[in-house]
């Protein structure tokens, strides 16, 4: 079975769930206990997010490329981000990666191309909401993604780093979200929601709002990364 590297750190909560998922996928009730073997290299958040504030993109994929060189050092046969900010870096990190990359967004777009989704919205930081690599990718397989509203993403990014990515999750800000959703549904005509923050699965943890289904990256992720390890071996 390959072994498997993780990007963590980014954040810690999300990197728990997917070790936590990981290995779940990997449970099949007869308890012979074959997992993967996983190596995490948590990273400094605080670093990353701010060379990302300050647009230092080089410096960013360096930082992140040196980890991924790190595990594979450290042996893993592939390397996933446990987060989907950093994929805005995603093209860059791939073509300075000695071990395969497996994007969260790629699978994520696979699975809302499987359902027949035409019209996703995105949750995500002020980064990945920002940014074009979810419509870039999404585009190609016909799938529109629209942003919350201006007033909302700066609601949704400061309800992420003042409590979501610390571990905290309060029902008025679930409350929050879910309004938000609503009103996206109901204005823009949404079809479907992107968590696209591995945070958000842990405070938005009904598979479907406002009669809207959600994409669960950490999932879908994770998926992905079972099934490469496992056709990989």
């Amino acid at each position: 079975m390959k072994r498997i590297g993780i990007i963590g750190g980014l954040g810690p909560e999300a990197t728990v769930d997917y070790y936590k998922e990981i290995i779940n996928a990997f449970k099949i009730g007869n308890g012979d206990l074959n997992y993967p073997e996983i190596i995490i290299y948590s990273v400094n958040m605080a670093h990353f997010i701010g060379l990302m504030r300050e647009k230092k993109y080089e410096q960013a994929t360096v930082y992140i490329s040196e980890k991924i060189e790190g595990l594979k050092q450290a042996g893993a046969d592939f390397a996933v981000l446990s987060a989907n900010t950093p994929h805005q870096l995603f093209d860059q990190l791939k073509k300075r990666s000695g071990i395969p990359l497996i994007s969260i967004v790629e699978a994520t777009c696979d699975e809302a191309k499987t359902r027949g989704l035409k019209r996703a919205g995105l949750f995500g930081t002020e980064f990945t909401m920002e940014a074009s690599f979810f419509p870039d990718v999404f585009k190609k397989q016909g799938i529109d993604v629209i942003m919350p509203d201006m007033r909302d993403k700066e609601v949704i990014n400061y309800k992420l780093f003042s409590e979501i990515e610390l571990g905290i999750f309060k029902d008025e800000t679930r409350e929050i979200l879910v309004g938000i959703i609503e009103k996206m549904v109901r204005e823009q005509h949404i079809d479907s929601l992107i968590l696209g923050c591995t945070e958000f699965p842990l405070i938005l943890t009904d598979e479907t709002y406002a009669g809207i289904p959600v994409l669960n990256t950490t999932k879908i992720h994770v998926e992905s990364i079972a099934k490469y390890c496992r056709e990989n071996s």
